[in-house]
């Protein structure tokens, strides 16, 4: 009796790597692309294909046959996911010790003159523009505000303070571009 049931089972054996060959023929290389656009990186992209198909092996035995193409992408973005996810976790550092590591620019005199500098160069800038663009700049680019926060100042409708502050950034862009600065 234990004799059969080892022929069986090696028997099952056979038959799961022959599905899995055939899984790996032809679902290969859209596991592997799907892996690779979901980490943008080549070498855990084919680790990811590998976990999929080892996985997909493992449990061969309570796969319906229904669908195959689904229950091994199913698995390849559950395993991405799960690489992100320990990723994610690795690189997060604690919160005292990004705080420790920020550097103190209020006791940096040479940040502070640059920094100084570069706000009165935005600001020379920005009243160079042809209205309506001078203001919408000098209060987007140098008094940092945001763009509904001017519309609500001006009493203007938030689409066309959007549509200010890009072609103010592209009248910006020209002036830095050709060395129009007067």
């Amino acid at each position: 009796m234990s004799e059969s049931r080892g022929l069986r089972e090696e028997a099952g054996t056979i038959e799961a790597e022959e599905q899995l060959e055939t899984l790996l023929t032809k679902y290969e290389k859209l596991v592997y692309t799907l892996c690779y656009r979901m980490t943008g990186n080549t070498f855990d992209a084919q680790d990811l294909t590998q976990e999929t198909f080892l996985s997909a092996y493992q449990r061969l035995s309570g796969f319906d046959g229904v669908h195959e193409r689904a229950w091994l992408c199913k698995i390849a973005v559950n395993k991405c996911l799960d690489h992100q996810k320990s990723a994610a976790r690795r690189l997060q550092p604690a919160e005292e010790q990004t705080f420790l590591e920020l550097p103190d620019r209020k006791s940096d005199p040479e940040a502070i003159c640059l920094q100084d500098e570069s706000k009165k160069e935005v600001l020379s800038l920005c009243r160079q523009l042809p209205p309506p663009y001078n203001e919408i700049a000098e209060a987007h680019f140098y008094e940092e505000k945001s763009i509904k926060e001017i519309a609500e100042e001006k009493g203007r409708n938030l689409k066309t303070v959007q549509t200010q502050v890009y072609r103010a950034k592209g009248l910006l862009k020209k002036r830095l571009k050709g060395g129009i600065i007067r």
